[in-house]
């Protein structure tokens, strides 16, 4: 038996009808640094394969495919039933449901990811809800991590993509830098929330989790690689600009004031022992 996923009718019809998430992260620069960092920062923290990892909000995939090919045992859980079917493909099992009501069995996965709930969840209460339920199914002092967009985000892209001049889409930037919020029915994205890092770390440790720590994914150069194929409709994906940004990201990890910088952020946090 599934739960009723209650995903908000204009999130469902964003992954449906306007992108195809199963793209985001492998047909641009950005996303690709994206993957490439997410699993730099994640692979030393998992548990050794073939451990049994949660993937909620897991999308059409991505993640648990290389996950899959790692030897692990993940199973997805997406509200959006065209993930469902594309997850599928992956060696994962799938199911349609909410990150807000897992189905799961208490302390039954070693690991649990939620690369994507908390963006889509605005009110804080629901952000809440959805750690509890990580913080209960996963087994005692196993992994939790949970992916934020950086309050930030939005600024940098708009300055790499020159779309700041545009009345609306400055009016979205200024709303979101002063409450984190793109509301809904705003175009360009769908309803959002955009985490600092402190607010990210803090709500990791208002759910009762332990050793909290927040990296910044995609480093201080992500825009660059944007804006470069935004204007010149080129790849620069497996080129030396590719590369340089790759590096920065590394070299920004040990410092928290470059959080800020990344477009993701990824809190790393285990479950409590007893």
């Amino acid at each position: 038996m599934t739960a009723d996923p209650q995903v908000a009718p204009e999130v469902l019809a964003f992954y449906t009808e306007t992108i195809d998430e199963s793209e985001r992260l492998t047909t641009s620069a950005d996303g690709a640094l994206e993957l490439v960092r997410t699993q730099e920062i994640l692979r030393p923290h998992l548990p050794p394969a073939p451990a049994r990892i949660l993937d909620v909000g897991g999308g059409p995939g991505i993640h648990a495919q290389w996950l899959v090919n790692d030897g692990y045992t993940v199973h997805v859980v997406d509200p959006v039933p065209r993930h469902i079917d594309q997850a599928a493909k992956t060696g994962a099992t799938a199911e349609l449901g909410d990150a807000r009501k897992l189905t799961a069995d208490d302390r039954s996965y070693d690991a649990v990811l939620l690369l994507g709930p908390l963006y889509h969840l605005l009110e804080r209460a629901d952000r809440d809800q959805a750690l509890a339920e990580a913080a209960r199914v996963v087994k005692p002092g196993g992994l939790i991590a949970a992916a934020a967009i950086g309050r930030y985000a939005s600024l940098f892209e708009h300055v790499a993509t020159t779309m700041l001049d545009i009345d609306r889409v400055k009016d979205a930037v200024v709303d979101i830098l002063a409450t984190g919020i793109h509301a809904p029915g705003r175009k360009g994205f769908t309803a959002a929330y955009f985490h600092t890092a402190p607010s990210l770390a803090e709500e990791m440790t208002a759910a009762g989790l332990h050793d909290v720590t927040v990296r910044g994914i995609e480093g201080p150069a992500w825009a660059v690689l944007k804006g470069t194929e935004q204007h010149t409709s080129e790849s620069v994906r497996d080129t030396a600009m590719f590369r340089a940004a790759l590096q920065a990201a590394r070299l920004a990890e040990p410092y928290p004031e470059l959080l800020s910088a990344s477009s993701h952020m990824l809190a790393l946090a285990t479950a409590p022992r007893t």
